[in-house]
């Protein structure tokens, strides 16, 4: 029993330790979980606006956590010191409680040992006064001897069966056999007694070493931790397993759904691709036939269709190139597809790698989920593989299609390339054809001078197709003079949104800029917070400290209150002198100030110096009497300043005071309005010193001379005017009234702590009326034995009576020689026998009296208690099981709930970090586009201003510019590094774009240079050259065809070709990467945002883990130390009851002990009770009361529990709401971010179709180009042509003038020819030097063309380059998109676990709140107390609030008196100045000057400035005082706060009130009924004592009955000895013999009663002396109760701030006094009761020469117990005791040998029941022992007696004899060995120097008849037959008292 209640002591302590944690924790995490939750966020909203409203309501939001947690922190604190007090308290009372029963338990101990040896005594008086009546009558000592024998033999103690004369020896057998039965059910009982005392002593053994306990209370401790710990790591592991599982589901759910939106893209997109490839083919198929028609047309002319033909090239390259970029798009596609491929297997890998390591982890855990990872291997197998591959290969199917149309496309493609190579062919011929013409026409050029006009005329065709050229050049310049302007509109317009996009850039960072000084302010509070509550929480130690310092102190500071009064009153009087002083003194100022007016400039001076030399005295006065009113007031501050309302009412009184100063300050507002900038600059004051006034107000609670300085600096503030200090006196008196009135709530606080003390007193009654209860109880139990107990001694006489009669004639012939000798014996034997008297007579001084029997009722009492206790029982075993599986749930949802916090913590940490990271590369990138804004800005400038000739480059290269700088600027989003690289690349690209720019500008000036030449030439040399030119002409087209075909024209296609081509591919890589960009551009919106997300999510989990941390260290340290005092505490507790318990249990068992043999009888007689049902039922009972007991503490600790969980859950719940609505906040963040980018894709697309159009343009562009160059190298070929032609023509007319010469020799027409040739020579040279010139800038241009060639192919291997690197960025940048996905998608999976885990947990509550609604049920009898006392907390409350009422009527009238003296001051102030002013009129008058007026005026406005002064200052003061206003009222909340906490705290009291008496009400109840049977048994004991009284004067009576019973017993004898007179005749001898004997015993009778008497009057004066000294003491202890009375009374006036625990144990202190002082009443008792045995052991020693009739008597019976062979040796010692001699001796021994044994047997043998009862076989161990001689006995009796015996040790509660001592000491019907072995007497234990005279009852007799001996049953051995004390173990060292105490507590 000992140990389940240690063990449930420490494992009660271990689940209030924690829970204690847990709530600790639990509060801490939801704190900070709270806090980082709106802390998180300023990174997730993108608009100014909206962040400054969230920076607001976060900066408020912050503020009111900060105030919870403070309250929070200050209710956890007070409820701590509380709950330390009660359970101290509790303690306490458990110790006072637990002592008490044990002193009252020894009591009765020792009034039942005097009870009992008292009846003893009684009965033994009896039965000497009817033997004494015998002996008288028949002279013979048959009967003294009997009764004396019948005494000492072992009483059989049965019940009243054997009320009758006539007993039956069938009777006898059967009672036998049913003392035989009941002997072995005692056996049972006492080997099970044995073995729970063996456990008992065990546990009490651990109990006592506080060390051994108190480490394995730890080590349970430990180990519970431990199983607390394993069973969460699995829970943890199971948690992380589900949460895996999910996030896998979810992430191929997600896997599968991406799939098929992508396939549904592409296939969308091939069907896209399909329609256009179709269109594409339809459009030309039907375009190759005229197509080649025109071709073949075009070859028979040759010169008019190429440019066609380059048109038609053209058109099939751009369709080529469509399809090349379409291909490309399906294989990046394709791509893609395959690298989404590859994740989505790495993700299989990574998960199966996860779910592998998990696996083995959880192995030993779980093996079930074994298989759940198979089934979701196979359902991912399942899923993904059918998945993946049918989409890969229906992409697939798509691409063979894509590739199938492109091959088809590419056939076409060749076609047309061979109608090229055709039409290259009949090129080629045509071009052989001309120059054979050309050679004809070389060779017929004079006859072809006149075709000279027709080449005029197609010239000027030529001119007119210029003509057209320009037009079309015209339109094209105007087509891009429109571009231009839309260019330059779209241009402005991004101007504006640069602008714009600027202005929001800076107002963005203005305010990013304030955010963050605003989060530095924020975090500067909280660290300043965080100051104050460590300064907070030093300040409770202090006052936890102060308290018990103050406890002693309260005493003198009440003498120090009624001197404070006494000052009080002093001072109000010199307050009151001092205002009349004031105003005499008004008064005087007024009047001194009308004499100044009076008075001249001089004099003014001198008055103003006297008037302030005045008002310093004035001032300095006042300034005295201040600091003197000071002094009180800081006397009474020192009185009061531990009174928590003081402080709230001086917050009021200084409100009042300040609420007047702002109505003062309001009028002079209306009159000073100049002062307004200055009454802002003190707001701005004001808001820094309401910061500093929270930090007072903390130090305000922590000590109160920090208010006092305070009180100072206001008092030094408004000394510097008087007004000021006549407010401070009015503030001064009004703390004197609030003190008066808070003096009377004292008074009243000290009447309810006088009621409480009754209250307690009577609780205190209460349980001491349970204890007399349930020592009544026993008492009557003991009654009832005692009474079965003398009705079996009645019985057993009659008995033994009428069977010694039959024997004794026999006896008495046979003995009468050897009582002769045996008187000797009989002598020393009687000195024994009175000591055995005296012992027993002590034992009558603690008698307890004799009540009639209730056995039968109380049994059935206690069934009945007994199977209402079993119900209970199951009830609350059933109630606890439900609380405990509503706990264990609970604990695992904190558990769950604590690790998605920890998850959810690091995402807002990881979030946060990300989010900062973005945060500069946003800045940077924001800095970085700005400059690419400008560059671009230039680079727009610089193309408008290019020539519209180079259109089709500057369109690409600036459509590259735009399309790198849009790749750069989202890669410098990812890096810095890429930006920087794409940065210079993009500088690298301007530079080659302008230099071009250049050469194109030149090119265009030579082109337009080249033109206005061949105008002029054209102009000029018309009429000249006309012929000339003509066959120039001719000439030049002539070699325009050979030119045309020549290898010029080859390498201007191919260059054309090449231009093309990084054309398609460059349009290719653009489209690519404006696909990619926008992707990109999606991707990156979308990671930012989560990014956002995240940070904030990962930041708050940071803060929430550190302050998890924190929190979890300081409960973990306070919970730690709480836990060890409990563990500690509740290990004394249980040590104490199982004290109470072992002795409660040693009560039990004797009565146990005593029913059984009582109950043995009661069958025959009336109604009989079952020993073992009863005994069962007893323990039954008591089990029952303690589970009952235990269970019920339980209950309430566990309503306790539930309550805070419900409290939690609440709390959990409000939670819950925030982050829902904070869910909502983000999930509205997140739809508005939604439309954002909704709204930024329309755009993006809008863009697009903007660039197709310009790109549209551009073509158009590029063919008008194009169509320019054509003209340019047409032009070109003609002026190279024109050399050649004239050189040919020099030639051939060198060959016709030599021709000529001959036959026509005219010198006219030679010369007319010379002249003409010389001036077609220097014309030719012009046009040659022109022509040069020509070729020059044709080769510059063909250089700059080559050049600019390489550029480009540099600039393409240079972009390939970058594109190369910008895809593989691309690529990481994608993989870290999607593994940044998938933790995205992670992180969602464990939110929405968190939210179903929180569903779950309102689950659990609900279920909680429905067990606590069935608790509420079971407790509404509970709360119906509670109501009554919650109707007399209202009616005391609404007292207070009408004391309230009066309070602030009085206030309210204080108020108004206050203002009434400020009106009258400042009336008394302007009327002082009006009379100053009239006396200075006055005097001015008297002297009548002018000029001193005119000083009087500028006196008075130096008066006028100096009020002025006065007034800035007194608005100083009047701000300052607004600010200790403030101060005030924030002192008034906090007092309030601190009222609403007592009420709380107040009603716990009440509460926990209401559990003691509840608690208590089981104990009152037993102890009230005891206190009722204990009254009964006193006035029994009463009674008892009166017929103690009348049976000493009853003894003669009964002495002529006895007489009378003597004659007819006689009679009797008579007959039966005229029957044996015939067989027996040597009677007459014997009885004449016994005639002698008996004379000698009645002479020892007769001394003996004599001795008693005096011994009886002796015993009976120490007990009356004893008695009145008890009551003496009682009286004593009543008055020091009463004097404590009268000191708790005044100590609890004193400490009415303290709490009802300390009350409780300065009580329980006061009564741990009282019980010293008890112990040491019984010490001084012990004392005078060892004098008294020391008196007795010197009267046993005086009265030791004389020879007693006891030890004769035993001697003689000890003579036949001896064995047959050695009983002369016992006669011959009974011969010498008696003074015989040996020659006597041996005749009589010789003459009587034969017949002695039968003669005695005869006599003695009605001892123990018939021949016929059953005997048990003797063990052969036993048999040794009765051969052992009388004499060596009785040697050795001796021996053991003349050894000095030591007084007895004095014994306390903490020495009382372990519950195994008492066990050691019973024997049952079968003793062990050594036992036996070791004593001589058997059945005497471990003593082996015992006396076995002195033995209780049997001590001296075997307990088993030996099976050999078959004599008479006298001279056996007491069998079973009769039932035995068992042997005492009584150390030789051991009294009197000491041998009675063990045997009570056997």
């Amino acid at each position: 029993m000992a140990s389940w209640l240690g063990g449930l002591g420490s494992g009660l302590g271990q689940s209030l330790g924690q829970v204690g944690d847990s709530l600790s924790s639990l509060t801490g995490q939801i704190s900070s979980f709270t806090k980082d939750i709106l802390l998180e966020g300023a990174e997730e909203v993108g608009d100014a606006a909206t962040e400054l409203h969230v920076s607001n309501s976060r900066l408020r939001e912050i503020e009111s956590i900060n105030a919870a947690q403070k309250f929070e922190n200050d209710r956890l604190k007070k409820v701590c010191s509380d709950l330390e007090e009660k359970h101290e308290a509790a303690e306490l009372q458990i110790k006072q409680l637990s002592i008490e029963y044990r002193n009252q338990l020894q009591q009765k101990e020792v009034e039942i040992s005097h009870l009992k040896a008292r009846q003893n005594a009684l009965q033994e008086q009896l039965q000497k006064v009817q033997t004494a009546a015998q002996t008288a009558q028949l002279g013979a000592g048959v009967l003294p001897a009997a009764t004396a024998s019948a005494s000492y033999v072992p009483e059989v103690r049965h019940s009243s069966g054997f009320e009758g004369d006539d007993m039956d020896f069938g009777d006898i057998i059967w009672s036998q056999q049913e003392i035989n039965r009941l002997s072995n059910e005692v056996s049972r009982l006492e080997s099970e007694v044995d073995h729970w005392k063996q456990i008992a002593v065990s546990s009490k053994v651990q109990g006592t070493n506080d060390a051994e306990q108190s480490e394995i209370c730890k080590l349970q401790n430990v180990v519970k931790e431990l199983k607390q710990n394993l069973s969460q790591e699995i829970d943890e592991h199971q948690h992380e397993l589900s949460v895996l599982q999910d996030a896998h589901r979810q992430k191929l759910v997600e896997i599968s759904r991406r799939h098929r939106e992508e396939l549904r893209e592409y296939e969308e997109r091939i069907e896209e691709l399909e329609n256009r490839l179709q269109q594409d083919g339809v459009s030309t198929d039907a375009v190759d036939d005229p197509k080649l028609t025109e071709q073949k047309k075009k070859a028979q002319s040759p010169d008019g269709g190429q440019v066609e033909e380059l048109q038609v090239v053209k058109d099939l390259e751009d369709e080529i190139r469509k399809l090349n970029h379409k291909l490309s798009s399906a294989k990046a596609e394709n791509k893609n597809l395959l690298k989404e491929q590859e994740f989505a297997n790495l993700e299989k890998i990574q998960i199966a790698q996860d779910y592998e390591k998990l696996k083995s982890d959880f192995n030993a855990l779980q093996r079930s989920v074994a298989e759940q990872d198979a089934l979701l291997k196979e359902q991912k197998q399942l899923q993904s593989k059918p998945s993946v591959p049918q989409d890969v290969a229906s992409l697939q199917q798509a691409l063979l299609e894509a590739e199938n149309e492109i091959a088809r496309l590419s056939s076409l493609n060749q076609e047309l390339m061979s109608a090229q190579h055709k039409h290259e062919n009949i090129l080629s011929s045509n071009t052989e054809d001309q120059n054979s013409e050309i050679n004809q026409l070389r060779q017929d050029l004079e006859r072809k001078e006149h075709e000279l006009n027709e080449s005029v005329a197609e010239r000027e065709t030529l001119i007119a197709e210029l003509e057209e050229l320009d037009k079309q050049n015209q339109e094209a310049t105007q087509h891009v003079i429109t571009l231009k302007d839309q260019m330059s509109k779209q241009h402005t317009e991004t101007d504006s949104i640069i602008k714009q996009l600027k202005l929001d850039i800076d107002c963005e960072r203005k305010k990013v800029s304030e955010l963050e000084t605003e989060k530095m302010k924020t975090i500067k509070e909280l660290d300043s917070q965080k100051e104050k509550l460590s300064h907070c929480s030093y300040a409770l130690n202090d006052l936890h400290i102060t308290k018990q310092q103050l406890q002693d102190n309260i005493k003198d500071l009440q003498e120090q209150l009624r001197k404070a009064q006494e000052c009080n009153s002093h001072s109000k009087k010199e307050i009151g002198d001092l205002q009349q002083r004031l105003k005499e003194r008004e008064e005087e100022l007024h009047v001194s100030l009308s004499k100044l007016t009076e008075k001249s400039n001089e004099e003014s001076n001198t008055c103003q110096d006297l008037i302030l030399k005045e008002r310093e005295a004035e001032i300095a006065k006042l300034q005295n009497e201040v600091s003197e009113n000071k002094q009180i007031n800081e006397d009474l501050q020192k009185s009061l300043s531990n009174l928590r309302t003081e402080n709230g009412k001086l917050i009021a009184a200084i409100e009042e005071l300040k609420q007047e100063l702002s109505d003062a300050i309001s009028e002079k507002k209306k009159v000073h309005l100049e002062k307004d900038t200055l009454v802002e600059a003190l707001k701005m004051e004001k808001r820094q010193l309401e910061s500093e006034l929270n930090e007072a107000e903390s130090r305000l609670l922590e000590q109160a001379r920090n208010y006092k300085q305070t009180i100072e600096e206001l008092s030094s503030a408004r000394s510097m005017d008087t007004t000021a200090l006549q407010l401070e006196h009015e503030r001064l008196v009004k703390l004197q009234q609030e003190k008066d009135f808070k003096l009377a709530e004292l008074k009243k606080t000290i009447e309810q702590m006088e009621i409480d003390h009754q209250e307690t007193k009577e609780m205190l009654t209460t349980s001491l009326g349970g204890q007399k209860q349930l020592t009544d109880l026993i008492k009557e139990k003991e009654v009832f034995i005692e009474k079965y107990k003398n009705q079996a001694l009645q019985a057993k006489q009659e008995l033994e009576e009428y069977m010694k009669v039959s024997k004794k004639q026999d006896v008495l012939k046979q003995n009468l020689e050897e009582k002769d000798r045996s008187l000797a014996v009989m002598k020393e034997e009687n000195n024994h026998l009175k000591e055995e008297i005296e012992r027993l007579k002590d034992q009558q001084s603690r008698s307890t009296p004799v009540v009639e029997p209730k056995t039968l009722d109380i049994i059935i009492e206690l069934e009945s208690e007994v199977t209402q206790l079993k119900v209970i029982k199951n009830n609350l075993e059933e109630e606890i099981k439900v609380h405990k599986k509503t706990i264990e749930d609970q604990n695992q949802a904190t558990v769950k709930l604590q690790q998605s916090l920890q998850e959810q913590r690091k995402e807002i940490d990881e979030s946060k970090l990300q989010c900062q990271q973005m945060n500069v590369t946003h800045e940077r990138l924001f800095l970085e586009k700005d400059e690419e804004i400008k560059n671009l800005q230039k680079t727009i400038e610089q193309i408008k201003t290019q020539l519209h000739k180079e259109r089709q480059i500057i369109q690409t290269d600036a459509s590259d510019l735009f399309q790198e700088t849009k790749v750069q600027t989202l890669n410098g989003e990812n890096g810095n590094e890429k930006h920087d690289l794409s940065k210079a690349e993009i500088e690298r690209l301007v530079k080659g774009i302008k230099e071009r720019e250049m050469e194109i500008k030149l090119l265009n000036e030579k082109n337009v240079s080249l033109s206005q030449q061949i105008d002029q030439l054209s102009k000029d040399e018309v009429g000249k050259l006309t012929r000339i030119i003509q066959e120039k002409d001719l000439e030049i087209q002539a070699l325009n065809a050979r030119v045309s075909s020549a290898s010029y024209r080859q390498d201007v296609l191919s260059l054309q070709q090449q231009l093309q081509a990084y054309v398609l591919e460059r349009e290719q890589v653009l489209a690519v990467l404006s696909e990619k960009t926008r992707e990109n551009s999606q991707l990156k919106t979308e990671y930012r945002n989560i990014m956002d997300m995240v940070a904030a999510k990962e930041a708050a989990l940071v803060r929430l883990q550190e302050e998890n941390r924190r929190l979890s260290n300081i409960s973990e340290n306070s919970s730690q130390d709480m836990s060890r005092e409990t563990i500690q505490n509740l290990s004394r507790i249980i040590r104490e009851k199982d004290i109470e318990i072992d002795a409660l249990s040693q009560k039990c068992q004797t009565l146990l002990t005593v029913l059984q043999t009582s109950s043995t009888g009661a069958e025959n007689g009336a109604g009989g009770v079952n020993s073992n049902q009863f005994e069962e039922l007893l323990q039954e009972r008591d089990k029952l009361k303690q589970q009952v007991k235990k269970m019920e503490e339980w209950k309430q600790q566990v309503i306790t529990t539930v309550q805070n969980m419900q409290h939690e859950s609440a709390h959990l719940q409000e939670e819950l709401h925030r982050l829902q609505a904070q869910i909502s906040v983000e999930s509205d963040s997140t739809s508005r971010l939604q439309v954002d980018y909704n709204g930024l894709i329309q755009s993006y697309e809008q863009n697009e179709k903007k660039l197709k159009s310009f790109s549209q343009e551009l073509a158009q562009v590029q063919h008008s180009i194009g169509q320019l160059y054509n003209t340019k190298d047409l032009l070109l070929s003609k002026l190279d042509l024109v050399t050649p032609s004239v050189a040919t023509a020099a030639t051939v007319s060198q060959l016709s003038g030599v021709q000529c010469s001959p036959p026509e020799a005219l010198s006219e027409e030679c010369k007319l020819l010379q002249n003409e040739l010389e001036q077609l020579k220097k014309k030719l040279q012009e046009k040659d030097s022109t022509i040069r010139i020509l070729q020059e800038n044709n080769q510059r241009l063909s250089d700059s063309v080559a050049t600019a060639s390489e550029i480009e192919r540099k600039s393409q291997e240079g972009a390939e380059s970058e594109m190369r690197q910008i895809k593989e960025k691309h690529d990481v940048l994608q993989k870290s998109l999607r593994e940044k996905d998938i933790l995205i998608k992670s992180k969602s999976d464990q939110l929405l676990s968190v939210s179903e885990n929180l569903s779950n947990k309102e689950n659990e509550n609900e279920l909680l709140k429905q067990a606590v609604t069935n608790l509420k049920e079971r407790t509404l009898i509970l709360e119906m107390d509670i109501r009554k006392l919650k109707e007399e907390n209202e009616k005391i409350v609404a007292r207070c609030r009408e004391k309230e009422t009066e309070f602030r009527a009085l206030q309210e009238t204080n108020m108004q008196f206050s203002m009434m003296l400020k009106e009258k001051e400042f009336e008394s102030h302007s009327m002082k100045e009006k009379a100053l002013a009239f006396e200075k009129l006055l005097k001015d008058k008297e002297q009548g000057k002018t000029g001193e007026l005119n000083q009087l005026l500028n006196e008075v406005k130096s008066m006028q400035e100096k009020a002025v002064t006065f007034q800035q200052e007194r608005d100083q003061v009047m701000v300052a005082l607004k600010q200790k206003q403030m101060e005030s009222s924030a002192l008034q909340s906090e007092v309030q706060h601190l009222h609403e906490k007592e009420q709380r705290l107040n009603q716990e009291l009440e509460r926990l009130r209401n559990h003691l008496l509840e608690m208590e009400d089981s104990y009152t109840r037993e102890a009230l009924a005891a206190e009722d049977r204990e009254v009964k048994l006193r006035k029994k004991v009463l009674i008892l004592e009166e017929k103690l009284a009348s049976s000493s004067t009853a003894v003669e009576n009964a002495s002529h009955q006895a007489s009378l019973q003597v004659e007819s017993l006689q009679e009797q004898l008579n007959l039966v000895s005229k029957q044996r007179d015939e067989s027996m005749l040597q009677l007459t001898i014997s009885q004449d013999q016994v005639k002698q004997y008996a004379l000698s015993l009645a002479n020892l009778q007769m001394v003996l009663e004599q001795f008693q008497q005096e011994e009886k009057a002796m015993y009976s004066a120490e007990l009356e002396r004893h008695q009145k000294q008890s009551a003496e003491w009682k009286k004593k202890a009543e008055n020091l109760e009463e004097k404590v009375v009268s000191l708790q009374v005044s100590l609890e006036e004193a400490n009415a701030a303290l709490d009802a625990a300390s009350r409780l144990t300065e009580q329980l202190d006061i009564k741990e006094e009282q019980i010293e002082e008890l112990k040491k009443e019984g010490e001084i008792r012990r004392e005078m009761l060892e004098d008294v045995q020391n008196k007795l052991m010197n009267l046993m020693n005086s009265t030791e020469g004389k020879v007693d009739k006891l030890l004769m008597r035993n001697l003689f019976i000890g003579h036949f117990h001896t064995p047959k062979n050695k009983r002369l040796e016992v006669l011959r010692l009974m011969g010498s005791i008696l003074g015989l001699k040996k020659e006597e001796l041996d005749q009589l021994l010789s003459e009587e040998q034969r017949g002695v044994t039968r003669w005695v047997t005869g006599w003695l043998g009605g001892g123990a029941g018939s021949k016929s009862v059953p005997s048990t076989p003797l063990r052969p161990t036993h048999q040794n022992i009765f051969n052992s001689s009388f004499s060596e006995l009785f040697v050795k009796f001796l021996e053991t007696e003349s050894c000095p015996s030591l007084p007895p040790p004095k014994l306390s509660v903490h020495h009382m004899k372990p519950l195994g001592a008492a066990g050691a000491g019973k024997t049952s019907s079968t003793p062990p060995n050594s036992q036996i072995q070791d004593s001589p007497v058997s059945g005497m234990g471990r003593r082996p120097d015992a006396n076995p005279f002195l033995a209780p009852r049997s001590a001296a007799v075997p307990l088993i008849t030996p099976a050999s001996s078959s004599g008479h049953l006298l001279m056996k051995p007491i069998s079973d037959a009769l039932p035995t004390f068992t042997p005492l173990p009584v150390s030789p060292d051991a009294s009197a008292g000491a041998v009675l105490k063990d045997l009570l507590k056997q």
